[in-house]
């Protein structure tokens, strides 16, 4: 206990004061009645943040340490002009907060809120997964929905807590679909999900899974928190103009269409929207994507914080400079493609040599996932496991004699930086197109 990186055993002033902060900010995100029990999922949160400042306590420490406290709170409502109790040090210091707390009487969300929910509500309780319903319509007054805004706002700085979001995708593509495949794997539910596209040619795998569609963009937006625009990239534009007066302050919108910058993206959104640009890949059709996003100008590090923690199933998931996202699109939205076609000529190499093709495709795809594992699990360089192969004279050194004079190195180097040119030229476009709207 004396190490520097462990608070003292018993509580001081200041580690009441940041706790009962946490309390009172949670008392918040989770929209109850400041006067209720605080449930185990909270207290769980609570003691996340405690420990990273620093001040090591279990869940069941900080659940005595609010329960003097409350008790405390309620003796002074009881005899005002009686001594601070002896039980509690330094109580004059937050006593505010405890009021504050405790005296807070105005619901941050109005309908579909319980705030008398009972004390015995625990971590596995669903009580609130349902507690922002779809609207309908989409109001066109922004200050009839404050609280609504306000509550999601609150949803959006805790990614404990994203079970209650409304997850939203434009578009039915195979990026939605492995995105929302992963979303699901987590703690969001196909109720909380609605898919829009303007044919029902891909919503069929949606409702397979429970997910609501609709042909309506606007609808999927005035009913989200977090909206994926998973389009084309030349209907960006037309798409953004088409919602752009339904979005606002609660919706956090996260673009996948290659090349489209996020200037475009902030230029085409009404002032102060929160973009992020993400660029998946194939993979996360079976949850074994790479992701890498970018935040916005306005986007704060939370919202990048409820991303990762949404997309966590899919795969990979990065986050870096917006520069390196027209980077990863060659390297691995494109890459995957590349990866494809040397398993082919692999198998076709195999046939050639006599075996059958269906053996030869089944042996070529375990190779390259076993070898893809291996990389990535052992940590190693990859020209380090190609060396573990190789024996002097051995036939593995032949082949890779022959790829290098095929100009194998070099034809994968061009083809990742031909993709991101590429993605480079669509965003270029893209801005073109979106300046002329």
């Amino acid at each position: 206990m004396d190490d520097s990186g462990i608070k003292k055993q018993n509580w001081d002033v200041k580690e009441t004061e940041l706790f009962l902060e946490i309390l009172k900010e949670l008392d918040m995100k989770k929209c109850l009645d400041g006067r209720k029990v605080r449930n185990n999922k909270l207290f769980k949160v609570a003691h996340r943040r405690m420990t990273a400042a620093g001040y090591h306590r279990s869940v069941d420490q900080l659940k005595f340490r609010w329960k003097l406290l409350k008790s405390a709170y309620y003796k002074c409502k009881r005899e005002p002009d009686s001594p601070a109790p002896i039980k509690i040090q330094g109580w004059w210091r937050y006593e505010n907060t405890m009021i504050a707390i405790m005296e807070s009487r105005h619901p941050l969300v109005g309908a579909g809120v319980n705030s008398d929910r009972n004390d015995e509500v625990t971590e596995d309780s669903d009580g609130d997964a349902s507690m922002l319903h779809w609207p309908q319509p989409c109001p066109d007054n922004s200050t009839q929905n404050l609280d609504l805004i306000v509550g999601v706002m609150s949803i959006k700085m805790d990614p404990e807590m994203d079970s209650q979001l409304k997850i939203g995708f434009i578009g039915a593509g195979n990026m939605a679909f492995g995105i929302a495949k992963g979303i699901l794997s987590g703690n969001v539910l196909p109720l909380n999900v609605k898919v829009s596209a303007p044919s029902s040619r891909n919503l069929g795998r949606f409702q397979e899974l429970g997910i609501a569609v609709t042909h309506s963009n606007i609808e999927v937006v005035c009913g989200s928190d977090v909206v994926f625009l998973a389009v084309k990239p030349h209907l960006v534009p037309p798409v953004l103009n088409e919602i752009s007066q339904h979005v606002t302050d609660r919706h956090i919108i996260v673009s996948v269409a290659a090349g489209v910058t996020l200037a475009t993206l902030e230029e085409l959104l009404p002032e102060n929207s929160v973009v992020i640009r993400l660029m998946p890949n194939l993979p996360c059709l079976v949850q074994e994507g790479a992701l890498l996003f970018a935040l916005g100008s306005h986007a704060k590090q939370e919202d990048g914080a409820l991303l990762r923690s949404l997309l966590h199933r899919c795969g990979l998931v990065e986050e870096g400079p917006e520069a390196w996202i027209d980077i990863h699109t060659g390297l691995s939205g494109s890459g995957v493609a590349f990866v494809y076609l040397f398993a082919e000529a692999l198998a076709e190499g195999a046939v050639k040599m006599g075996m059958p093709s269906t053996l030869a495709h089944s042996i070529a795809s375990q190779t390259v996932l076993g070898a893809g594992r291996l990389l990535r699990d052992s940590g190693k360089h990859p020209a380090q496991l190609r060396s573990e192969v190789c024996t002097p004279g051995g036939t593995t050194i032949y082949g890779l004699h022959t790829l290098e004079q095929g100009g194998v190195r070099a034809s994968t180097m061009s083809a990742v930086e031909s993709a991101t040119e590429r993605a480079r030229e669509l965003g270029r476009k893209s801005a073109a197109a979106g300046s002329k709207k």
